[in-house]
């Protein structure tokens, strides 16, 4: 479970990205955090894995803060950014491996979890190479891959499906919903409105730092009173 209660996040030139915002994300769900450009999603991610700090409010996953245990917070879900910087250095294998290190994931374990994910990524004949020659959306893969290999109770995404052939969007999205299907979390950020209806069991739409709607898809259209998709709810809702 995660839970965001009062978060305000004002940056040191006085703007006030996010303000004074709450949700709790459930165990078993897939919850999407929608927004436009500029809206606060990524910041209050960033606050969510720890990368900034909190003006005010608490931040809790299943229970414990950032500030109760810095490492044992962190072991607790898996991130991966809108824009993944790797060790370029590394090569796909080394980078997983780094990875499950960090985490604690056994030699036997990492190489089996590796080949079922290999298997939906596609990404296989590319592990022996340097992540430098890697085009974006191999890299996005990788990162993905990455975030999983730990099994985390857990996973951050944000924007996962920039850059991401059809295949692996495909596959990705039905990792997603099992592990939902598995009791754990999934919390998303997305552009992509279609990806939100379709996969996501609650959804939260930021805009100008606050939150203006939170609910099912069903919830939401009952609140703004009026039929259509979520791509027309969210433009109504945001002004765009």
């Amino acid at each position: 479970m995660l839970e965001v209660k009062n978060f305000t996040k004002i940056y040191n030139n006085g703007k006030k990205a996010v303000d004074d915002i709450s949700f709790t994300a459930n165990n078993g769900e897939i919850f999407g955090f929608l927004g436009p450009n500029g809206a606060g999603k990524s910041t209050t991610i960033k606050s969510i894995v720890g990368i900034n700090s909190k003006s005010e409010g608490e931040i809790a996953i299943n229970g414990m803060s950032l500030e109760d245990d810095a490492k044992k917070y962190k072991s607790l879900f898996s991130y991966v950014p809108d824009n993944p910087d790797l060790f370029e250095n590394y090569s796909g294998n080394e980078y997983i491996n780094f990875i499950a290190d960090v985490y604690g994931v056994d030699s036997k374990t990492r190489k089996e979890r590796l080949e079922h994910y290999l298997d939906y990524f596609d990404i296989r004949s590319a592990m022996n190479d340097q992540i430098s020659s890697y085009s974006h959306g191999m890299a996005q893969r990788l990162a993905i891959i990455g975030a999983l290999i730990n099994e985390p109770e857990v996973l951050i995404l944000d924007e996962p499906m920039v850059g991401l052939d059809a295949k692996s969007a495909y596959n990705l999205k039905q990792i997603l919903r099992q592990r939902a299907g598995e009791g754990k979390l999934v919390f998303f950020s997305t552009h992509v409105m279609e990806v939100a209806q379709e996969l996501c069991d609650r959804i939260a739409i930021i805009n100008k730092g606050k939150i203006i709607a939170i609910g099912t898809f069903e919830e939401i259209k009952t609140k703004v009173n009026r039929e259509g998709s979520l791509e027309e709810i969210f433009l109504e809702l945001t002004d765009e």
